[in-house]
Protein backbone atom coordinates (compact mmCIF):
# COMPACT_ATOMS: atom_id res chain seq x y z
CA UNK A 1 0.00 0.00 0.00
CA UNK A 2 1.22 3.38 -0.88
CA UNK A 3 1.86 6.08 1.62
CA UNK A 4 -0.76 7.90 0.65
CA UNK A 5 -3.23 5.54 0.92
CA UNK A 6 -2.04 5.11 4.27
CA UNK A 7 -2.15 8.32 5.39
CA UNK A 8 -5.07 9.46 7.68
CA UNK A 9 -8.65 10.51 5.51
CA UNK A 10 -9.52 14.09 6.35
CA UNK A 11 -11.63 16.36 4.02
CA UNK A 12 -8.93 17.83 2.37
CA UNK A 13 -7.18 14.43 1.11
CA UNK A 14 -10.61 13.25 0.20
CA UNK A 15 -10.94 16.51 -2.18
CA UNK A 16 -7.49 16.02 -3.71
CA UNK A 17 -8.03 12.55 -4.10
CA UNK A 18 -11.45 13.26 -6.01
CA UNK A 19 -9.92 16.49 -8.42
CA UNK A 20 -7.08 14.14 -9.46
CA UNK A 21 -9.42 11.00 -10.30
CA UNK A 22 -12.07 13.85 -12.17
CA UNK A 23 -9.22 13.89 -15.11
CA UNK A 24 -9.52 10.07 -15.56
CA UNK A 25 -13.54 9.76 -15.82
CA UNK A 26 -15.20 13.26 -15.86
CA UNK A 27 -17.88 14.72 -13.82
CA UNK A 28 -20.30 12.01 -14.93
CA UNK A 29 -17.64 9.18 -13.79
CA UNK A 30 -16.74 10.59 -10.19
CA UNK A 31 -18.76 8.59 -7.78
CA UNK A 32 -18.12 8.03 -4.32
CA UNK A 33 -17.69 4.94 -4.62
CA UNK A 34 -14.64 5.34 -7.42
CA UNK A 35 -13.01 7.59 -4.77
CA UNK A 36 -13.02 5.20 -2.09
CA UNK A 37 -11.78 2.62 -3.96
CA UNK A 38 -8.67 5.43 -5.39
CA UNK A 39 -8.36 5.70 -1.80
CA UNK A 40 -8.30 2.24 -0.67
CA UNK A 41 -11.23 2.28 1.76
CA UNK A 42 -15.13 1.34 2.09
CA UNK A 43 -17.33 3.90 0.18
CA UNK A 44 -19.02 4.72 3.96
CA UNK A 45 -15.51 6.31 5.20
CA UNK A 46 -16.48 8.78 3.41
CA UNK A 47 -19.52 9.89 4.51
CA UNK A 48 -17.98 11.11 7.75
CA UNK A 49 -16.35 13.96 5.98
CA UNK A 50 -19.23 14.44 3.11
CA UNK A 51 -22.77 13.85 3.61
CA UNK A 52 -23.41 13.25 -0.38
CA UNK A 53 -21.50 13.88 -3.44
CA UNK A 54 -22.74 17.89 -3.83
CA UNK A 55 -20.98 18.64 -0.26
CA UNK A 56 -18.10 16.69 -1.76
CA UNK A 57 -18.29 19.23 -5.07
CA UNK A 58 -18.25 22.25 -2.81
CA UNK A 59 -15.03 20.90 -0.97
CA UNK A 60 -13.55 20.60 -4.56
CA UNK A 61 -14.61 23.95 -5.82
CA UNK A 62 -13.08 25.43 -2.57
CA UNK A 63 -9.93 23.95 -3.21
CA UNK A 64 -10.27 25.28 -6.64
CA UNK A 65 -10.62 28.73 -5.40
CA UNK A 66 -7.26 28.00 -2.88
CA UNK A 67 -5.66 27.47 -5.90
CA UNK A 68 -6.75 29.89 -7.85
CA UNK A 69 -5.45 32.60 -4.76
CA UNK A 70 -2.37 30.39 -4.40
CA UNK A 71 -1.57 31.29 -7.96
CA UNK A 72 -2.40 35.08 -8.51
CA UNK A 73 -0.15 37.56 -7.37
CA UNK A 74 -2.22 40.16 -6.02
CA UNK A 75 -0.77 43.51 -5.33
CA UNK A 76 -2.34 46.04 -2.87
CA UNK A 77 -1.80 48.59 -5.92
CA UNK A 78 -3.67 47.12 -8.59
CA UNK A 79 -6.29 48.98 -10.05
CA UNK A 80 -9.86 47.84 -9.78
CA UNK A 81 -9.38 46.32 -13.39
CA UNK A 82 -5.95 44.86 -12.66
CA UNK A 83 -7.46 43.11 -10.26
CA UNK A 84 -10.43 41.81 -12.14
CA UNK A 85 -8.28 40.49 -14.77
CA UNK A 86 -5.89 38.83 -12.54
CA UNK A 87 -8.31 37.16 -10.19
CA UNK A 88 -10.65 35.87 -13.12
CA UNK A 89 -7.21 34.74 -15.27
CA UNK A 90 -6.28 32.80 -12.60
CA UNK A 91 -9.70 31.52 -12.10
CA UNK A 92 -9.61 30.35 -15.83
CA UNK A 93 -6.31 28.85 -14.88
CA UNK A 94 -7.57 26.70 -12.11
CA UNK A 95 -11.07 25.17 -13.89
CA UNK A 96 -8.73 24.37 -16.77
CA UNK A 97 -6.45 21.83 -14.79
CA UNK A 98 -8.90 19.94 -14.27
CA UNK A 99 -11.98 17.43 -16.72
CA UNK A 100 -15.27 19.61 -16.27
CA UNK A 101 -13.62 22.09 -14.13
CA UNK A 102 -16.36 24.33 -14.58
CA UNK A 103 -19.10 22.22 -14.26
CA UNK A 104 -17.89 21.66 -10.57
CA UNK A 105 -16.59 24.85 -9.77
CA UNK A 106 -20.40 26.47 -11.57
CA UNK A 107 -23.35 26.45 -8.51
CA UNK A 108 -20.92 25.04 -5.87
CA UNK A 109 -20.57 26.86 -2.24
CA UNK A 110 -17.31 27.37 -0.70
CA UNK A 111 -16.63 25.54 2.55
CA UNK A 112 -15.63 27.29 5.49
CA UNK A 113 -14.29 30.75 5.39
CA UNK A 114 -11.22 30.35 3.34
CA UNK A 115 -12.17 32.89 0.66
CA UNK A 116 -13.32 35.71 2.77
CA UNK A 117 -9.92 37.00 2.97
CA UNK A 118 -9.39 37.83 -0.43
CA UNK A 119 -12.80 38.54 -1.30
CA UNK A 120 -12.65 41.49 1.28
CA UNK A 121 -9.43 42.82 0.03
CA UNK A 122 -10.97 42.84 -3.67
CA UNK A 123 -14.38 44.31 -2.42
CA UNK A 124 -12.37 46.57 0.03
CA UNK A 125 -10.02 47.77 -3.69
CA UNK A 126 -13.42 48.49 -5.89
CA UNK A 127 -15.01 50.38 -3.25
CA UNK A 128 -12.14 52.49 -2.69
CA UNK A 129 -12.01 52.69 -6.11
CA UNK A 130 -15.22 54.65 -6.25
CA UNK A 131 -17.64 51.42 -6.82
CA UNK A 132 -20.82 51.43 -4.43
CA UNK A 133 -20.60 47.81 -2.42
CA UNK A 134 -23.43 46.64 -4.66
CA UNK A 135 -21.63 47.65 -7.78
CA UNK A 136 -18.79 45.67 -6.74
CA UNK A 137 -20.45 42.68 -5.93
CA UNK A 138 -21.97 43.15 -9.41
CA UNK A 139 -18.61 43.54 -11.26
CA UNK A 140 -16.84 40.92 -9.64
CA UNK A 141 -20.17 38.25 -10.11
CA UNK A 142 -20.34 39.55 -13.56
CA UNK A 143 -16.81 38.80 -14.37
CA UNK A 144 -16.38 35.49 -12.69
CA UNK A 145 -19.88 34.50 -14.21
CA UNK A 146 -18.48 35.12 -17.73
CA UNK A 147 -14.97 33.11 -16.79
CA UNK A 148 -17.70 30.33 -15.77
CA UNK A 149 -19.76 30.10 -18.66
CA UNK A 150 -16.59 30.87 -20.73
CA UNK A 151 -14.64 27.64 -19.37
CA UNK A 152 -17.84 25.94 -20.10
CA UNK A 153 -18.01 26.19 -23.31
CA UNK A 154 -14.63 25.92 -23.80
CA UNK A 155 -14.14 22.20 -22.29
CA UNK A 156 -17.01 21.62 -24.02
CA UNK A 157 -14.71 21.25 -26.86
CA UNK A 158 -11.50 20.90 -25.20
CA UNK A 159 -12.17 18.55 -22.22
CA UNK A 160 -8.30 19.24 -21.42
CA UNK A 161 -5.54 20.38 -22.94
CA UNK A 162 -4.44 18.44 -26.45
CA UNK A 163 -7.86 17.22 -26.33
CA UNK A 164 -10.86 17.79 -28.76
CA UNK A 165 -14.11 16.27 -28.81
CA UNK A 166 -15.43 14.88 -31.92
CA UNK A 167 -17.51 17.21 -34.29
CA UNK A 168 -15.65 19.99 -33.81
CA UNK A 169 -13.29 20.47 -37.21
CA UNK A 170 -13.41 23.81 -38.04
CA UNK A 171 -12.29 23.14 -41.36
CA UNK A 172 -14.55 20.55 -42.00
CA UNK A 173 -17.48 22.73 -40.36
CA UNK A 174 -16.48 25.66 -42.68
CA UNK A 175 -17.32 23.76 -45.79
CA UNK A 176 -20.04 22.08 -44.70
CA UNK A 177 -21.55 25.58 -44.33
CA UNK A 178 -20.23 26.98 -47.59
CA UNK A 179 -23.56 28.27 -48.60
CA UNK A 180 -23.34 30.91 -45.35
CA UNK A 181 -19.73 32.28 -45.97
CA UNK A 182 -19.82 34.82 -42.72
CA UNK A 183 -21.11 31.58 -40.63
CA UNK A 184 -19.03 29.47 -41.87
CA UNK A 185 -16.06 31.64 -40.54
CA UNK A 186 -16.76 32.63 -37.31
CA UNK A 187 -15.75 28.67 -36.56
CA UNK A 188 -12.55 30.03 -36.14
CA UNK A 189 -13.76 32.48 -33.70
CA UNK A 190 -16.04 29.98 -32.03
CA UNK A 191 -14.07 26.83 -31.68
CA UNK A 192 -10.18 27.99 -31.50
CA UNK A 193 -7.99 30.52 -29.84
CA UNK A 194 -9.34 30.33 -26.33
CA UNK A 195 -6.83 32.16 -24.99
CA UNK A 196 -7.24 34.91 -27.42
CA UNK A 197 -11.01 35.02 -27.28
CA UNK A 198 -10.67 35.08 -23.51
CA UNK A 199 -9.00 37.53 -22.65
CA UNK A 200 -11.17 39.90 -25.68
CA UNK A 201 -14.45 38.77 -23.92
CA UNK A 202 -12.54 39.74 -20.60
CA UNK A 203 -11.68 43.29 -21.51
CA UNK A 204 -15.16 43.64 -22.92
CA UNK A 205 -16.79 42.91 -19.34
CA UNK A 206 -14.13 45.23 -17.70
CA UNK A 207 -14.67 48.24 -20.27
CA UNK A 208 -18.58 47.42 -20.15
CA UNK A 209 -18.32 47.70 -16.06
CA UNK A 210 -16.38 50.89 -16.12
CA UNK A 211 -18.79 52.43 -18.39
CA UNK A 212 -21.85 51.46 -16.61
CA UNK A 213 -20.71 52.46 -13.23
CA UNK A 214 -18.94 55.51 -15.20
CA UNK A 215 -15.33 54.34 -13.05
CA UNK A 216 -12.51 54.58 -15.23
Amino acid sequence: MSPEKRAPLDRRRVADTALRLLNEVGLDGLTLRAIARELDVKAPALYWHFKDKQALLDEMATEMYRRTVAGVALDAADTWQERLLKMNRGLRAALLGYRDGAKVYSGSRFTGTDHAAELEANLRLLTDAGFTLAQAVQAGRTASAYTIGFVTEEQGVVPLPGERREGYDVGERARRMAGYPLAAEVGQLLFDGYDEQFEEGLALVIAGIGARYGIS
